[in-house]
């Protein structure tokens, strides 16, 4: 059995961590060049049936290139693409059993909701009795049932979302690509959206593949994340282990708000690894091992939010901390952010989050402030650059 997985996974669903398990959706070695351009470099991915799986990178990475490769809108250059167990060359993309929802939606304006749902249903001929039910079937999971007469410029964005999404499941696909389907809706709405699509998910246990670059949306929704960069993956892995664990600096720096501490190992012992950060100042000893050798330069990656801060000084050989003096605050009303300048000189930043549990507070950390800061052997990871 492969390792098992950090972090909360549904109970009963972690194919990934048996090697035996078959994949469902297959990348083998895959590339996709433009002209000179390779756009996704020999790679290989395996996703799972019933998975909700995120392609999750910056512009320009390979994420969407990979999605059309898989929907039929692309050939790849070389290598093999298999859905349940078929290998997907020179099938067209009606021909495949997938859909695809684009961000745009593409609603036909002139039809109602529910003739819009209904759409590929009567392109395929099937019985007017079935398209009916189907249609009934998706207005109720969606909740569009009320809205099911209505055009599409007599909805909100949310409510236009729903509709292509309904469009999407009505013809039953193995699998759904999601094109960053979210992008158009405000906050509140893509989170609340966000819940709904896993709800979905799981009722109708359809494997959901998404494209996005919102880090937090992919982290919500995704039973497992593949970070891409340059084409290539860079990290798969539960969202707990991409931002617990992340494989690299380039992980880390992606996924969420870190400090990255450039320090070099002064020290390796079977009890872990003693640190001197590049700019002084202070040591971090840590539980973690490494392959790197003292001398070494390394990264020390720590999340805000696993940094204590206090008001006061430094006490005298205790481990992990650093004094410092407050340079920056930001408010956010459940937690606030602190940026510290701390070290020699106090030519490095520290960032500290921490929760704002009660309504009033006597004696707040402000700008100016001399604070220390703190943190565990085991808070953070080291990196090689």
């Amino acid at each position: 059995m492969a390792k098992k997985s950090i972090g909360p996974v549904r109970r009963e669903f972690s194919p990934w961590e048996h090697p035996d398990h078959p994949p469902f959706i297959e990348f083998r070695n895959v590339t996709k060049k433009f002209g000179d351009f390779v756009a996704v470099n020999n790679l290989s991915l395996e996703i799972y049936e019933r998975e909700f799986f995120a392609l999750l990178g910056g512009s320009g990475c390979g994420k969407t290139t990979l999605m059309r490769m898989l929907a039929g809108f692309e050939t790849p250059t070389s290598g093999q693409i298999f859905l349940d167990g078929q290998d997907m060359a020179g099938i067209p993309p009606y021909r495949r059993p997938s859909n695809m929802m684009f961000q745009s939606y593409a609603l036909f304006p002139h039809m109602s909701v529910e003739k819009n749902i209904a759409f590929g249903l009567k392109q395929d001929k099937l019985p007017a009795s079935e398209i009916d039910a189907r249609v009934a079937e998706m207005l109720r999971l969606t909740k569009l049932e009320q809205f099911a007469k209505r055009k599409p410029h007599q909805l909100s964005g949310g409510q236009r979302q729903r509709v292509a999404l309904a469009r999407s499941l009505a013809k039953r696909p193995k699998v759904l690509l999601l094109d960053e389907p979210l992008g158009a809706l405000d906050r509140k709405l893509r989170e609340e959206t966000q819940f709904e699509l896993m709800n979905l998910q799981t009722e109708l246990k359809v494997t959901f593949l998404i494209v996005t670059h919102d880090q937090e949306e992919a982290m919500t929704v995704a039973d497992r994340i593949a970070v891409m960069d340059k084409g290539e993956l860079v990290q798969v892995a539960t969202p707990a282990e991409i931002y617990e664990a992340p494989s690299s600096k380039f992980v880390a720096d992606f996924i969420g708000d870190i400090n990255l501490i450039e320090a070099k190992i002064t020290e390796k012992s079977a009890d872990g690894v003693r640190l001197q950060p590049v700019k002084g100042g202070f040591t971090i000893d840590s539980d973690q091992t490494s392959d790197a050798d003292v001398g070494d330069t390394v990264w020390y990656a720590i999340r805000p939010e696993k940094v204590r801060i206090a008001q006061g000084r430094t006490e005298e050989g205790a481990v992990n901390q650093v004094g410092g003096v407050v340079w920056d605050i930001g408010y956010l009303g459940d937690v606030s952010i602190i940026h510290a300048k701390v070290g020699a000189d106090h030519h490095d930043t520290l960032r500290a989050t921490f929760a704002n549990v009660s309504r009033m507070v006597e004696n707040p950390i402000t700008w100016d402030d001399e604070v220390v800061l703190s943190f565990g052997r085991d808070a953070g990871v080291i990196l090689k650059g």
